[in-house]
């Protein structure tokens, strides 16, 4: 039986296993894609103790660390948790695996337009995170789909790096807190395009103009789409891990959720910010806590 088994095996997870080997607990990762989501990221400036690397780079360099710790790590999808007297079994297609805690760090999968070109473009002009990616689109032309005040909070963070920035709503006007409805109306970089859907992304090499449902063209060099997130919580839901109205798993300051034993991290979780440094952090502290419950028994 193992001591811990961590779903997931992105930044968060990993994170959570450095710190589970640490303490000592016989350590299992199980996930999809070593290193998890931030791979897929161009270029990561915002990660302390390396000014500047690709997202792939960081997640290598993480993994190694896992692996030196000497936790095991398993490539596959977990298909159930089921919740047992002697605490957890962890399934995939293949393999059953008993535990005696669980980290949950799945994340989230973001919501795409799904519209032709969406895929094509990918990291050569469309973006998912404008903190990621911002500061690669200085002076140049860029768009942002989405209406939401996360989506203007991301257009005033790409104001400060390009040149123009169009904010591309399907509804009449963008819902922001006001406070920073009035930053947008004083940043006269940014312009608002309501009652407008884009049907398609167009570029040679990278993205150069999208294409409206109104029948018009728009000039882009880059696109991001800040429409929401999916939580990744289908293991959760069978546990009665609770979730908030977005279907994240709530959790509390040390990472642990209602369920005895079940801890989660990264984005998966009800935590507002979503940064790899954040869910390493809540990895960390899903660690110290599954070790600590463990104790007490």
């Amino acid at each position: 039986m193992h001591d811990v088994i961590i779903v997931g095996s992105g930044v968060s997870g990993m994170g959570a296993a450095i710190y589970a080997k640490r303490f000592g607990l016989k350590t299992l990762v199980i996930g999809e894609l070593q290193g998890g989501t931030i791979t897929k990221t161009h270029l990561v400036e915002n990660y302390p103790g390396f000014p500047s690397l690709s997202g792939l780079e960081l997640a290598q360099n993480i993994v190694e660390h896992v692996k030196s710790a000497g936790a095991e790590i398993k490539a596959g999808t977990v298909t159930s948790i089921e919740k047992t007297e002697e605490g957890f079994t962890v399934k995939t297609a293949q393999e059953t695996f008993d535990t005696k805690t669980v980290i949950l760090a799945t994340g989230t999968h973001h919501r795409k337009l799904g519209v032709p070109g969406e895929e094509e473009f990918a990291n050569k002009g469309v973006s998912y995170c404008a903190t990621c990616d911002g500061p690669f689109f200085r002076d140049k032309t860029v768009g942002i789909v989405g209406g939401s005040d996360s989506a203007v909070k991301e257009s005033l963070l790409l104001a400060k790096y390009a040149k123009k920035v169009y904010i591309i709503y399907r509804g009449e006007n963008v819902r922001p807190e006001p406070i920073n409805r009035e930053r947008m109306k004083a940043n006269d970089k940014i312009e608002v395009i309501n009652n407008t859907n884009i049907t398609e992304i167009l570029g040679d090499e990278t993205i150069n103009k999208v294409k409206f449902d109104t029948g018009k063209e728009l000039e882009l060099e880059g696109l991001f789409i800040e429409i929401g997130r999916i939580p990744q919580t289908e293991l959760a839901e069978p546990l009665g891990a609770s979730m908030n109205e977005k279907g994240e798993v709530k959790i509390d300051k040390m990472s642990r959720t209602n369920v005895e034993g079940f801890f989660a991290a990264g984005d998966v979780t009800d935590t507002d910010w979503k940064q790899a440094i954040v869910g390493v952090a809540e990895g960390v502290k899903a660690a110290y806590s599954a070790y600590q419950w463990m104790e007490s028994k």
